[in-house]
């Protein structure tokens, strides 16, 4: 199973936060940066477990911070391939 290791820290915006996710979940070039586009694209991943780094960072982004993390939880519900491990 494929690891990957997202660093929040890289995290600091909505552009940047979706740039890195695109960049390091490697997803499809029509990847619409956007919460319901990385839904999509989580809940079709390959198996793979996701490691995230500084997640107290996703403080600075606010509710869309905490609403990332759920988007990563409700796809890991739908797509038993994804796990997503705690820091």
């Amino acid at each position: 199973m494929k690891k990957i290791v997202l660093d929040c820290a890289q995290m600091t915006g909505k552009k940047a936060l979706h740039d890195y996710l695109a960049q390091k979940l490697e997803l499809p070039f029509y990847y619409g940066h956007n919460l319901d586009a990385l839904y999509d694209c989580l809940t079709e991943i390959k198996p793979c477990c996701i490691t995230f780094l500084h997640i107290s960072e996703l403080k600075a982004l606010g509710d869309y911070g905490q609403s990332l993390l759920n988007v990563f939880q409700d796809a890991a519900l739908e797509n038993k391939n994804l796990q997503i491990e705690p820091e």
